[in-house]
């Protein structure tokens, strides 16, 4: 079940900070690079962040979350991420489906995370630039109209 979740909630904040954590790892694994965004911030910060969080429950708990923030015309997916005992099961792709259509959506991955890029492929979603964010690391910036 997806629902919007409340980072008010201690509860979920904690399952929300845990999960990000665990999804997040095995990215840095994937493209080489343990200085994501989301494996540094503290508890603290993830509470503070004003993005929209949308959650999918299964049996066991919170199996993954997608954020974002929306304008009048793009909406910009902030992070996604699902616990490794989920993979494989069309979570993120449930998340991605879960988002109201936008004009223009916009996500990033990193440039060597052929999962997260073929799955945004799968959703239309085109590659429309990339920076360097270390020596030897790159973020690819894609983009759905």
């Amino acid at each position: 079940m997806i629902r919007p979740l409340d980072l008010t909630d201690d509860a979920v904040l904690d399952e929300l900070f845990t999960v990000q954590r665990l999804g997040y790892a095995v990215e840095a694994e994937i493209i080489g690079f343990d200085r994501i965004p989301g494996l540094l911030e503290s508890r603290e910060d993830l509470a503070g962040t004003h993005h929209e969080f949308l959650g999918y429950y299964d049996d066991e708990g919170l199996a993954g979350a997608i954020a974002f923030v929306r304008d009048e015309s793009e909406l910009d997916i902030c992070r996604m991420f699902v616990h490794p005992r989920a993979f494989r099961r069309g979570i993120a792709s449930m998340l991605l489906d879960a988002l109201e259509p936008a004009k223009r959506t916009i996500v990033s991955t990193g440039s060597t995370n052929e999962p997260a890029l073929a799955l945004y492929r799968k959703h239309g979603f085109v590659e429309v630039g990339t920076r360097e964010v270390a020596p030897g690391v790159s973020i690819t910036n894609l983009a759905r109209e």
